[in-house]
């Protein structure tokens, strides 16, 4: 019996809770999907670097409107015998799968992100988004990747937080024996530039200033803040003139 589709407005909610929207112009994520769309469609994913406080690499799947997340700090491995811990963390909205750029200190997750893979993926067994609702709630989740860099099945398996009131659940991402394991740390050590601009972390963190999310800021279409020049009184524009004919001297 197919499990029950939650809203995406449900899923939101602790994203929202985290986030103060007067203070941050990341995405309220509303809900825009078409209750009548194709159940058929590929269900798209994005691995996205992330160096917040610490580095680590946020695997998002979609499900039912949202992005279900899980912070990885070592990233994905492609050796079977590499066993990745992956946190889950809240829901994201579907909006954040094209960020690049950086969001400011002192805000939640401040810190460079990089688009590092994009793709789509379904469940080993097939059975659409039932299929990995199931594998969810089991916490046995067998998945098949049809990324740029990350390809094949992988497994999440819960290993802590079971039930509703688990805040962070623990999960172990794992890859299975395929054509596209191998060894080592591969992925994450042969590409280290963004999957979409060509970009490094030192790149896209230099360009802050046209790609940053700020704080009660409108952004214009390029995705920049625009610049506020700051007004002074007639007094103090003498005093700063004086000041400079001082120096001169």
């Amino acid at each position: 019996m197919p499990s029950k589709k939650p809203s995406a407005r449900e899923q939101l909610t602790e994203y929202r809770k985290k986030r103060d929207f007067r203070k941050t112009a990341e995405p309220m994520g509303e809900p825009t999907a078409d209750e009548n769309a194709d159940e058929n469609a590929k269900l798209k994913f994005v691995i996205q670097k992330h160096a917040a406080s610490h580095l680590h690499f946020d695997l998002r799947l979609e499900l039912d409107g949202v992005m279900k997340s899980w912070a990885v700090p070592k990233g994905p491995a492609p050796d079977p015998k590499l066993k990745r811990l992956a946190m889950q963390v809240e829901d994201h909205p579907i909006e954040y799968n094209a960020f690049e750029g950086t969001i400011p200190e002192g805000e939640y997750g401040g810190g460079t992100v990089m688009l590092w893979d994009t793709g789509w993926y379904e469940p080993e067994k097939g059975g659409g988004e039932d299929g990995v609702r199931d594998g969810i709630r089991k916490g046995d989740l067998k998945i098949v990747f049809h990324g740029k860099r990350i390809k094949g099945s992988y497994v999440l398996v819960r290993t802590r937080g079971f039930g509703s009131s688990a805040s962070k659940p623990s999960w172990l991402l794992i890859k299975h024996k395929d054509e596209h394991a191998e060894s080592g740390d591969a992925l994450v050590e042969r590409f280290t530039t963004s999957v979409t601009t060509k970009r490094t972390m030192d790149q896209i963190g230099g360009s802050q200033k046209k790609r940053v999310w700020h704080s009660n800021r409108d952004l214009n279409e390029q995705g920049a803040a625009p610049v506020r020049k700051k007004t002074i009184s007639v007094a103090e524009a003498r005093a700063a003139r004086k000041a400079a004919a001082k120096k001169g001297k």
